[in-house]
């Protein structure tokens, strides 16, 4: 159930790459009028590197259409590298992205802590890195913009506690590195410490390969182990997980959700497999980055873009970070949370082909 891209969409889109670079022009020419002459002046255009782990997630690709269109609008042009899942790659590419000498690079880290040495020879040049939905550990990075993780994990346990009264809860996450599913734990923990609930396995799903959490959760079935509901990484393991649920144990429904608000677990919710994710202003998160990365091209500090900002520690020090609010999306309010909000259409959640 991974998804990957085809070899047909890989060569488009490193073809896709080679033209965007090809545009990234650090300077852009005009000619301006002046009484009766006219003369060149050289302004200078914002390049902006976007590193992404992978794009062979609906989600990831949906940020970075967002962010290149908002980008373009706000007159900059940017270079994206896709690490494909590749830790070295995505090293190796950031220090592409520092010797093309762009103004400011966005980073969505395959691995938390693996970018310590690269993040800091690209801060030796004075290029602002942005850590993307992603927190980057142990590195000099300049700011962090993502939805509230924590809160995520909040809203999750919150929902189950409303759905579902048994105490015997999974969880199937993504993988241990990613600082996320921390704070997705930390977030769960905060709701269910005074509870009677009990967290009595947690898998760690490795490289988010769905066949695995997939393979986790048949094993869990066959072996008896059954729980009162399933806490999972995000929609894509839910989907893996219902999967399982409706080939194995068809005649029980266990209370399941996710996160992302993906258009494949929006469908399964308003059909009643999954019972909810939530929804994260993915829009507006790619958005926002653009804005800022744009800002920080043009010589502005993070202190100027954001004088009021919340403070994270990653390890390396005290990080300015932007918190977007996350917000619980079920069959009941599915409608005014991703309907209305222009993230999925009426038809597409809808459907019944």
């Amino acid at each position: 159930m991974k998804h990957h891209f085809s070899s047909l969409s890989k060569i488009c889109f490193t073809t896709g790459m080679v033209l965007l670079f090809n545009s990234c022009m650090r300077t852009q020419a005009v000619k301006e009028n002046s009484g009766h002459k006219e003369r060149t002046v050289t302004l200078h255009k914002p390049c902006i590197g976007f590193s992404i782990d992978t794009l062979a997630l609906e989600r990831w690709q949906r940020d970075l259409d967002v962010f290149m269109n908002t980008a373009k609008e706000l007159g900059a042009d940017v270079i994206v590298q896709n690490a494909g899942n590749s830790v070295e790659e995505q090293n190796r590419q950031l220090l592409y992205l520092a010797d093309r000498k762009v103004d400011v690079i966005v980073v969505l880290p395959e691995k938390a802590d693996s970018l310590t040495d690269t993040v800091q020879k690209i801060r030796s040049k004075n290029i602002p890195v942005i850590s993307y939905d992603r927190l980057i550990r142990n590195a000099d990075i300049s700011m962090y913009i993502s939805v509230n993780s924590e809160k995520v994990g909040e809203l999750m346990a919150e929902g189950m506690l409303h759905i579902t009264t048994g105490k015997k809860w999974f969880c199937i996450l993504g993988p241990k590195e990613d600082y996320n599913v921390t704070l997705i734990q930390q977030g769960l923990q905060v709701i269910l410490q005074n509870t009677p609930v009990s967290i009595t396995h947690t898998y760690y799903t490795e490289g988010w390969n769905y066949d695995l959490s997939h393979q986790e959760m048949v094993n869990l079935l066959a072996s008896g182990n059954i729980p009162d509901a399933i806490i999972c990484g995000n929609d894509a393991v839910a989907g893996s997980v219902l999967q399982a649920l409706i080939t194995y144990y068809p005649d029980h429904h266990i209370p399941v959700c996710g996160q992302d608000a993906d258009i494949a677990a929006c469908q399964s919710i308003v059909h009643g497999l999954q019972d909810f994710t939530i929804y994260k202003p993915i829009t507006k998160l790619a958005e926002t980055a653009a804005k800022y990365a744009v800002e920080l091209a043009k010589g502005k500090t993070v202190e100027e873009i954001v004088p009021d900002k919340n403070i994270i520690n990653n390890g390396f020090g005290r990080i300015p970070v932007i918190w977007l609010t996350p917000e619980l999306a079920d069959k009941n309010n599915i409608d005014k949370v991703v309907i209305n909000s222009g993230f999925h259409t009426y038809g597409e959640i809808y459907r019944t082909n």
